[in-house]
């Protein structure tokens, strides 16, 4: 881990909530989240619902282990996510022949088709983001790296 450079804020500016990296990731999340609810009502989706939904239609038919890696997220939460979906007729199940324990995701004709309504959402949020497509392609390479980094500290 590298040690952060000298540095000539105080411990009581360092304490403070506005200079908090972690305050503004949360209050950011917490704010695309809200602006997310309106578009994603419309699609019956919860967020946590849409963001394995965008992973299925990147690729179709991953293993539940593989879901919960590209989405960070165990099994534990994931899988209600998933019977809530096959509930509403998006997503299958299917147990692995060879190895039950293992479960595959595949999208149903409804989920498929359910793209074609979800391809304006992204739009929504660059425009109330009201940057550049450079830009928040920018910001989020840089939110990943941040991350990642955190991640492997």
């Amino acid at each position: 881990m590298r040690n952060p450079a000298p540095s000539a804020i105080s411990v009581d500016e360092m304490l403070q909530l506005d200079n908090q990296l972690c305050f503004a990731v949360y209050s950011a999340s917490l704010a695309m989240t809200k602006r997310y609810k309106p578009l994603l009502d419309k699609l019956q989706l919860t967020y946590p619902q849409y963001l394995v939904m965008l992973v299925l239609w990147e690729r179709d038919g991953l293993m539940v282990s593989e879901l919960g890696e590209r989405l960070f997220l165990d099994s534990g939460t994931l899988t209600p996510l998933l019977k809530r979906l096959e509930a509403n007729g998006l997503v299958a199940r299917i147990r692995d022949v060879g190895d039950e324990r293992r479960v595959h995701v595949s999208l149903t004709a409804a989920g498929r088709k359910l793209k074609a309504r979800a391809a304006s959402v992204p739009a929504c949020l660059l425009a109330a983001s009201q940057c550049s497509v450079d830009e928040l392609m920018a910001l989020t390479q840089q939110v990943q790296i941040l991350r990642d980094r955190v991640r492997a500290a």
